[in-house]
């Protein structure tokens, strides 16, 4: 009898505070190195995931801005507001972010931060996982997987998961498309979001206080690509718009719907239905 499927993960501690212009793969191969798994093993093997939370992937990088209102550092991480709503401490902003993320705040964090600072995405999430992954792997010699994450609320349901915001050497997206279930039928819309899956997983290990930014995830080596291989990156994953049911905001659907409403108003005032059909209504 073959052995059933196992994951296994740990969240190295060790990890100091990261600061502009560190070193980020030798901070990281660091704690890893140092982490002694439950079976008393050390290091990376072959087909193991790194995933790393994205504040100290912009710390490393410089994405800290000095900023006294948040609020502005929102607006200029801001493409698209899809949903906002004033609360006690001031409003919620859900937008699309320049990485076409939609999540509150286009992903400006304030937290773990210094006073009067806010912390920005990475500029390229996919090239900072690639080229996290091309150091880590000429450092190990192992086929190793890279995931950058970041926390998002989900429009239907309540609490936080952290998701992949960009990734190397593994796959994104498996699509069951065509496959057969146990009974046979025919799957036809399941394509799974691995990297996803992945990043929720370590953040059951990270946290957000337990300053354990790193996690090697263990048992998933059948969704690490070739050494060679980067993959499509988790930016395949964001939805194009073509595709995307709930485009429109709650503020742009008022406000289509109303400049659509005024418009029949003054056709039906003028002897014209919205319908092109000619009416009587009196003017107004």
């Amino acid at each position: 009898m073959s052995a059933p499927p196992a994951l296994s993960a740990v969240a190295p501690g060790g990890v100091p505070e990261v600061r502009p212009g560190d070193d980020l793969a030798a901070l990281v191969l660091g704690a890893v190195d140092a982490a002694v798994w439950p079976d008393g093993s050390t290091g990376l093997r072959d087909g193991d995931v790194v995933v790393v939370t994205s504040k100290v992937v912009s710390k490393a990088e410089g994405r800290v801005l000095a900023a006294a209102d948040r609020e502005g550092a929102i607006t200029q991480e801001t493409v698209r507001l899809v949903a906002s709503r004033r609360h006690p401490g001031g409003v919620l902003r859900i937008v699309e972010n320049r990485l076409g993320l939609v999540m509150a705040a286009a992903g400006v964090d304030a937290s773990n931060t210094p006073e009067g600072t806010v912390l920005l995405l990475p500029i390229d999430p996919d090239a900072s996982a690639r080229a996290l992954r091309a150091r880590l792997q000429a450092a190990t010699g192992r086929r190793l997987g890279v995931v950058v994450t970041d926390t998002a609320g989900r429009a239907w349901r309540r609490g936080l998961v952290d998701l992949a915001i960009g990734a190397a050497g593994v796959v994104v997206l498996e699509d069951l498309r065509g496959s057969a279930d146990h009974h046979g039928r025919t799957l036809d819309v399941t394509v799974r979001a691995v990297a996803d899956e992945i990043a929720s997983a370590a953040e059951l290990l990270t946290g957000k206080t337990s300053q354990r930014p790193v996690t090697v995830v263990r048992g998933l080596g059948h969704h690490v690509l070739p050494a060679d291989d980067d993959g499509a990156g988790a930016g395949s994953v964001v939805r194009p718009a073509a595709e995307d049911l709930f485009r429109e905001g709650s503020a742009e659907a008022y406000a289509r719907g109303y400049a659509a409403g005024l418009a029949a108003a003054r056709d039906t005032a003028g002897g014209v239905s919205a319908g092109g059909v000619s009416g009587s209504a009196p003017r107004p």
